[in-house]
């Protein structure tokens, strides 16, 4: 029982500083008596805990002056500058954004690696990735380094071996994705994700979801996907499956999918849709964000159209409403647009297709994000052994004394 007694208290010991690092990377600066209150913690082991993560090079402190308080003001704690960050990467069929994302969720450094028609094979997305961490890192500056790599992709991943099993907007099957990132950046973990899946925990953590534990994410984009949380868990069902919405079937007789199914959601709520309902379908440089602007504007053409992709997106959000029984539906990518601009057309079709008890507890909202939630989500991917863990995570990356950084 002796000998065990330290390891209970290194234990313990980890276990706090986890804790105060995530409070202030969910929360943002606090001062030593928030910390103390939220945590039941003593002032002094709070003072050590903060002392022992700003040695880490992972928080730092400040004393405020000036204002109304009278007495010993109590030191604020925050994300310390040139703290180590990791690299999120949001893939989209367009573009690949790639950031720097520190403590508290800051956006430090970003690059849009590439802009293309169509899509990329695995082998020269994992070449732009592997291009822009070191890229990214001396943006950043300051001695800064990376402790993880954090990818969203749209697309099914398996959370064990990061294969993509499906990503047909990209034209990836099974490909082994995470296997070739790893071995492109040996030095760093990498953690792979569903866009969706990682935005509604962006959203959740940081976002429009927060304080809400039963949530919908639909991401609009070429496809459509959705991220679940269910009692604050997220819903990935038996093989990381879940959340393929766009996949349901909206019409059987509807038009023929890239799936190889009829009437898709996706083939009325998705940006083809749109490009197609507002007459552009046929144009190459068509932009979904041009007829979304033309819309806003008042244009008519675009406007029917973006009202009339809505009622399909209602009655669409009905199916998932009266499934799930949800309390908050948030809407991203170009989806977010046509809530602002059509949410009457939107909540008609829900009021008319869900079941009125669901209705009644189910709120419509925009991304707290904006384009940010997928990025930002597989920033708190890469982020999870450093907040589970700092200590050991921190160790297993340094380089040893007298070894090469080079």
């Amino acid at each position: 029982m002796i000998r065990s007694a330290p390891a209970r208290q290194d234990a313990m010991r980890r276990h706090n500083l986890a804790l105060v690092l995530q409070q202030i990377h969910l929360d943002g600066a606090l001062t030593r008596a928030e910390l103390t209150q939220r945590l039941g913690l003593s002032r002094s082991t709070i003072g050590d805990l903060v002392a022992e993560l700003s040695t880490l090079g992972l928080l730092g402190e400040s004393v405020p002056s000036g204002g109304p308080r009278v007495g010993r003001p109590s030191h604020v704690v925050g994300p310390r500058p040139h703290s180590p960050f990791v690299v999120a990467v949001d893939i989209d069929v367009n573009r690949i954004v790639a950031a720097a994302i520190g403590v508290g969720g800051r956006v430090l450094a970003r690059q849009v690696l590439t802009t293309r028609p169509g899509p990329a094979s695995p082998e020269e997305v994992t070449q732009e990735i592997a291009e822009a961490v070191p890229a990214l890192q001396e943006t950043v500056g300051g001695g800064a380094s990376p402790v993880g790599v954090g990818i969203s992709v749209p697309g099914t991943v398996d959370r064990l071996t990061y294969v993509v099993g499906l990503a047909p907007n990209l034209g990836w099957h099974d490909a082994a994705f995470g296997e070739l990132v790893q071995k492109a950046i040996p030095q760093l973990p990498v953690s792979i994700g569903n866009d969706a899946d990682l935005a509604v925990l962006a959203e959740h953590s940081r976002g429009s979801a927060r304080g809400y534990d039963d949530v919908i994410y639909l991401l609009g984009r070429v496809g459509v996907g959705a991220g679940i949380l269910v009692d604050g868990r997220p819903l990935r069902g038996a093989g990381g499956l879940a959340g393929e919405v766009g996949h349901t079937i909206l019409d059987p007789a509807g038009p023929l999918c890239h799936c190889g199914a009829q009437g898709c959601v996706e083939m009325f709520v998705g940006d083809a849709a749109l490009l197609r309902l507002a007459g552009s379908e046929s144009d190459p440089e068509a932009d979904v964000q041009v007829v979304l602007k033309a819309a806003a504007d008042g244009e008519q053409s675009a406007l029917k159209a973006v009202q009339s992709l809505a009622e399909s997106l209602g009655f669409a959000v009905a199916n998932m409403v009266n499934l799930l029984n949800p309390r908050l539906v948030v809407m991203g990518g170009s989806l977010e647009n046509v809530l602002i601009l059509a949410q009457v057309q939107v909540e008609a079709a829900l009021d008319q297709h869900a079941m009125a008890a669901a209705r009644s507890m189910v709120e419509l909202r925009t991304s707290g994000l904006g384009e940010d939630g997928s990025l930002l989500g597989a920033a708190e991917l890469a982020f999870g052994p450093l907040m589970a863990d700092p200590l050991s995570t921190l160790a297993a990356l340094r380089v040893p004394a007298g070894a090469s950084s080079g």
